[in-house]
């Protein structure tokens, strides 16, 4: 029996010129080879699979090979094959005096404590491996197709029940549309919302230019809530005439760290009834409390006036670009309109492992496991600070992956840039500001502070992290006298 294995082979591509087949087959693989395409120790196509590639006759590949590996181009042993000789490596042109690729990116940051990313060291492969395999071989041909725009059925149907049980929302499967991320979530809800004629989304004082620039380019304005010491000031709905919906981090403000309070919670909700607006929630680590119980999702208040989006970017992964939201039942058409009838975002293998890693109970295992491990490094910041920055106040740090340290007045740029020079990569909390951003009746919104992420940093590099972070400090006068400690 002819081994069905000799009839395949790895892809080449090559272009045959007008000079006989032999010639030309020669020229294009010496062509390959000198300009580095096919790497030394590659390994050809067999010559029965590369002629039937080609549409020549087997001996003229084969003899082409011969003469290729008598001019030292190719070598062939039994068992091995043909392959590209090891030859120098084709140099370079040298990049232009001046260009990005003429020499190292100076003042790259050796540490981070930029915030907004998991400890990406600790994503759990080997757990996500085995549901990535119980959930192929379990997957039905169909998986392998198109599929549903809202995303596949087996996700859909554990999410709601994970999300009902864990964040208290009201999440029917029918309701519920897997997206590419947050980002692509709020893209459909700008398409919707102008579909709706919509002109302005809310928008809080403290949040991503990112989200606010979205929804600008959907054309939609993004008016500015008021803040003050417990959160933003959701009264201040009624008086925007032309809002239709507002974009808010109810359970953890972003970045400034606080929860809603309750009056503002309801004052939210009672706009939406009263006026027919949205409420566009992101819960973007509502999983992460550490000293009482979660806050809820607003959304369990009123189902259908409030859009939930979540997303395991910060429970997980980013790179796993899985998110879903749980929609009003009146919504569910519109975005998926907006989102088209084929789901070309968002993997069905990827889906359906994420449904596997929640039917199995890995995911509650791992967001047990990290939170333990987020409050360690969270208590660790603070309890450094202390130690060596006794005056600075740090806030926001009941849930989530970030801290919040207010400075003296006028220091923050001056700590920011200060961090440059320590090799730590760090954000201010005037990077997270609202153009237009307005004091509510309660505590000055303008003050200096900086947005610490305490989960980026991989474990070899934390402790260097904080060193940097005193050392940004006191180089630029950032730490408080004695006397300013609270």
């Amino acid at each position: 029996m002819t081994d069905s294995r000799a009839t395949f082979g790895a892809d080449l591509h090559l272009e045959l010129r007008g000079t006989g087949l032999r010639t030309g087959l020669m020229d294009a693989l010496r062509e390959a080879v000198r300009t580095g395409r096919l790497a030394p120790g590659t390994r050809l196509p067999s010559s029965r699979s590369l002629a039937a590639d080609l549409g020549i006759a087997r001996n003229t590949v084969a003899d082409a090979y011969a003469e290729l590996v008598a001019e030292g181009w190719l070598t062939a042993q039994q068992g091995s094959g043909t392959r590209v000789a090891q030859r120098s490596a084709p140099r370079r042109p040298a990049s232009p005096a001046g260009s990005a690729t003429a020499r190292p990116v100076r003042g790259r940051p050796t540490y981070s404590l930029m915030a907004g990313t998991p400890d990406l060291a600790s994503f759990p492969r080997t757990e996500w491996l085995k549901a990535a395999r119980r959930a192929l071989t379990a997957a039905p041909h169909e998986a392998f197709g198109y599929g549903d725009p809202r995303g596949r059925i087996e996700l859909r149907t554990v999410l709601a029940d994970y999300l009902a049980r864990a964040r208290g929302v009201y999440a029917d499967p029918g309701r519920i549309v897997i997206c590419s991320g947050f980002v692509h979530g709020l893209m459909l809800m700008g398409k919707v919302l102008r579909r709706r004629r919509v002109r302005e989304v809310a928008v809080e004082s403290y949040g991503l230019d990112v989200h606010r620039n979205l929804l600008t380019d959907a054309g939609l304005r993004t008016p500015a809530l008021p803040f003050d010491g417990v959160g933003t000031d959701t009264r201040a709905l009624s008086g925007l005439k032309g809002a239709g919906a507002v974009l808010m981090t109810p359970a953890h403000q972003f970045p400034m760290g606080v929860p809603l309070h309750p009056d503002r919670r309801a004052a939210a909700v009672d706009w939406a009834r009263g006026s027919g607006g949205l409420i566009l929630e992101d819960d973007y680590d509502g999983e992460f409390r550490y000293d009482r119980q979660p806050v809820g999702a607003l959304q369990g208040l009123d189902p259908e006036r409030i859009v939930y989006l979540g997303t395991a970017s910060k429970s997980l992964a980013p790179g796993l670009r899985l998110a879903w939201m749980v929609l009003p039942q009146q919504l569910v058409g519109e975005v998926l309109d907006a989102k088209g009838s084929v789901d070309w975002v968002s993997s069905a293998l990827d889906q359906l492992t994420l449904a596997e890693f929640l039917a199995s109970g890995a995911y509650d295992r791992h967001v047990r496991s990290m939170r333990l491990r987020y409050r360690r490094r969270r208590d660790q910041l603070v309890r450094h600070l202390a130690e060596r920055a006794p005056g600075i106040r740090v806030s926001g740090i009941a849930a989530g992956l970030h801290a919040v340290l207010e400075l003296p007045p006028g220091t923050e740029q001056s700590v920011v840039r200060a961090a440059a020079w320590q090799g730590l990569a760090l954000e201010g909390v005037t990077r997270f500001r609202h153009p237009d951003a307005a004091p509510g009746e309660g505590a000055p919104v303008v003050r200096d502070a900086l947005v610490v992420g305490y989960a980026t940093p991989p474990d070899s590099a934390w402790a260097g992290a904080l060193d940097a972070l005193y050392g940004a400090l006191a180089q630029a006068g950032g730490l408080p006298s004695a006397g300013s400690a609270e």
